[in-house]
């Protein structure tokens, strides 16, 4: 898991926003926490993902809109929390501000590293269903799977290898192969 910084021991959102740019890092429950730097294969599959979707938007003529990381995402202002998921797409333009994302995108896509792994899979989780992400999906490079979650529904996510073919809940047509974009 990311380590927190230890200048002090509380952030706001505005002292986030004036402190920490250039940085590559999270603010999650008013604590600011490094992130690694992504590896290549990481990179390469978030922005194969992330244009594969974009196309997929723009070929329906779609209203959403879809950015790879850096990009804030402030899910609750009285929690004091911002992310920067590896994909967000928003559907609805009115949560996009000159600094990010202010509210639950529609999809989130996490890449995993190995430092994140618990950060992704316990921590973001939690944010993003009280949030009220639609869907949320954790891309993992080292064990060739995918997990994907319904966060609007209460069931079990669906666990996919790399070459299964996934449908997209928050569409009706799009599926997508991880594998693919390896």
């Amino acid at each position: 898991m990311p380590l927190p910084i230890e200048h002090k021991d509380y952030y706001t959102v505005n002292e986030f926003y004036n402190s920490v740019e250039g940085e590559f890092v999270e603010l999650i429950d008013g604590h600011i926490y490094n992130m690694t730097p992504p590896n290549r294969l990481h990179q390469r599959i978030a922005f194969n993902l992330s244009r594969n979707i974009a196309d997929y938007i723009d070929s329906k003529n779609g209203d959403c809109e879809v950015y790879p990381a850096p990009f804030a995402v402030l899910l609750d202002e009285t929690k004091d929390t911002i992310v920067e998921p590896d994909i967000s797409v928003i559907c609805d333009k009115e949560k996009l501000t000159d600094r990010g994302c202010t509210g639950a995108p529609d999809w989130i896509i996490e890449v995993v590293s190995p430092s994140n792994y618990s950060h992704d899979y316990i921590d973001k989780l939690n944010l993003y269903h009280q949030a009220g992400v639609r869907e949320y999906w954790i891309v993992n490079p080292m064990d060739e799977k995918t997990t994907v979650y319904n966060l609007q529904e209460e069931v079990s996510p669906k666990v996919c290898d790399f070459d299964e073919v996934i449908p997209v809940g928050i569409y009706d047509d799009l599926k997508i192969r991880v594998k693919d974009f390896v």
